[in-house]
């Protein structure tokens, strides 16, 4: 079995593995569950826009975007749970587009430095909002009745569906042309194909997905804040993202379940967690630079010899 076809059972094994867990855990480990999921799918969407070959720090402003839009339509507005949580795509799918359409003229250091002011001007944004509770944040988010026992399962589902419909899109016509971007954007765009709409797709895609899994965190959590929409938020998603493998779609999955269940059993140590994170990045970095699937890779490749 090559590298490429373990991508997909792996990420199928993975959420059966979850799903388990809630099963036969249930409580706190039906949350964690959850967390991880949701983690895994935020990583999934930063990875996606590594694909054009952007690193997109303002994944956590559209990860808020969701939530709050969740927050208040659920709350204020009283609108049904699905509709819900397809205006809270759209909204951040909406958004990007017109942020992607002014940002993604430029590129590298100068798109991520972009990214993270855009992250903290919505995060002021909602402490000087008060139809979103202001600093207070908004409470009381919950899933529909008839959904909330078998919430759990819902959110993991759907975060893995959400996941492996990225992976859909990279093994595309349209996911080859975003690699071909990242490897050479003017060959692209000597062939006929339109480099900087391709890009805003990827961008728009990405950001959509990262809206959904705010707006899946708002019903989990019940309560959301301005402080949960920093930029730590896209520095947590880059710790699982290094940590398990930007290469491989496997990889974000990975490193989210295992950095999520560490910093779970890391919260009695306080702001040490953001340590726990960046030690992580460095680490891996330094002795891991293709993550725990590079090294799984590794160790294949060398028994196959």
């Amino acid at each position: 079995m090559t590298e490429k076809n373990f991508d997909l059972p792996g990420i199928v094994a993975v959420a059966a593995v979850l799903l388990g867990c809630i099963f036969w855990g249930g409580g706190y480990t039906g949350n964690l569950v959850v967390w991880m999921a949701i983690a895994a799918l935020m990583a999934a969407s930063l990875r996606f826009v590594l694909l054009i070959g952007e690193l997109n720090f303002a994944s956590a402003a559209f990860f808020g975007i969701g939530a709050y839009c969740t927050g208040y339509v659920a709350n204020t507005l009283q609108w049904p749970f699905f509709a819900t949580l397809a205006l809270s795509a759209a909204l951040a799918l909406v958004v990007s587009i017109a942020f992607g359409c002014i940002t993604l003229k430029v590129k590298g250091p100068y798109f991520l430095l972009i990214g993270f002011a855009f992250t903290e001007a919505m995060r002021i944004l909602y402490t000087r909002t008060d139809a979103l509770g202001g600093n207070s944040g908004l409470v009381g988010i919950f899933p529909p009745a008839w959904l909330d026992a078998h919430y759990q399962y819902f959110a993991t589902v759907l975060c893995f569906a959400l996941i492996l419909g990225l992976l859909a899109i990279e093994r595309s016509h349209l996911g080859r042309i975003f690699v071909a971007i990242r490897d050479n954007d003017y060959v692209v765009r000597s062939v006929g194909n339109r480099v900087f709409v391709a890009k805003v797709v990827c961008f728009a895609i990405a950001s959509a997905v990262a809206g959904l899994a705010g707006s899946l965190h708002a019903f989990a959590n019940n309560v959301i804040s301005p402080l949960d929409f920093g930029f730590m938020l896209s520095t947590f998603a880059l710790a699982y993202l290094k940590v398990g493998g930007e290469d491989s779609p496997l990889g974000p999955v990975v490193g989210a379940v295992l950095l999520v269940g560490v910093a779970s059993w890391a919260q009695s140590l306080g702001g040490s967690e953001h340590i726990l994170y960046g030690a992580a990045i460095v680490l891996s970095v330094l002795f891991m630079p293709k993550g725990l699937m590079g090294l799984l890779h590794g160790f294949r490749h060398g028994g196959g010899r």
